[in-house]
């Protein structure tokens, strides 16, 4: 998993309650069993004008050019800005990585759903929660000034405006411990990879058996 310790970037906002993860990566795009690929489709429905299938070239597709991730003035943004219950509704992990492949790193929102928190900070998404009053004065700085950045500093778990002002912000620790260092649930099991190792060749030189028996 890729670390998350420092972030400046271009910041998009999302002005809708209740987004839901068929929304982030809708349905006929989860027959993939590969973790790649799905940032083509990101919120599919509303980012073009016809019906998407798993496989199609986004080159033929027809954009919503009204479709705020359409708009020239937020290409390339890595910091997403919603409302609350944000990933609500089916528990797939392939809405973060919908979000994290198109190019997000954080999200930032009054609440989510708590399974996709959750999976969020499995995949180097960092999800932030704000009062609705902090997210709301976001979104009118955002709309107010073209080009509109934030710092995401996770050491120090503070946002950073363009002019300086400092925004604290809450992350369990044992999360937080996660993302500055790259582990995902496999990563945190493989820093023990020693110990399993002589674990198992212990274990078989006491019951040589069982290697027979898995070979069986």
């Amino acid at each position: 998993m890729q670390k998350f310790t420092h972030l400046t970037g271009l910041v998009a906002p999302m002005d809708r309650e209740n987004v839901d993860t068929d929304a982030i990566i809708p349905k006929q795009f989860l027959k993939s069993i590969r973790k790649t690929g799905f940032g083509e489709n990101l919120f599919d429905a509303w980012r073009y004008l016809d019906p998407g299938y798993p496989g199609q070239d986004p080159a033929s597709r027809q954009p919503n050019p009204e479709f705020v991730l359409n708009q020239p003035r937020y290409q390339g943004a890595s910091i997403l800005i919603a409302r609350k219950n944000f990933g609500c509704g089916s528990s797939r992990e392939h809405a973060p990585w919908a979000l994290a492949q198109f190019g997000f790193r954080a999200i930032i929102a009054p609440s989510y759903a708590d399974i996709f928190f959750d999976n969020c900070f499995k995949n180097g998404l960092l999800p932030i929660v704000l009062g609705e009053q902090q997210v709301r004065q976001l979104f009118d700085e955002v709309l107010a000034f073209p080009g509109y950045t934030l710092s995401v500093d996770l050491d120090r778990q503070v946002l950073v405006k363009p002019g300086g002002d400092e925004q604290p912000f809450e992350v369990q620790a044992f999360r937080k411990y996660c993302l500055l260092n790259g582990f995902d649930d496999i990563g945190l099991t493989l820093r023990h990879a020693d110990k399993i190792k002589a674990f198992e060749a212990l274990r078989l030189a006491q019951k040589p058996w069982l290697a027979r028996t898995m070979l069986a």
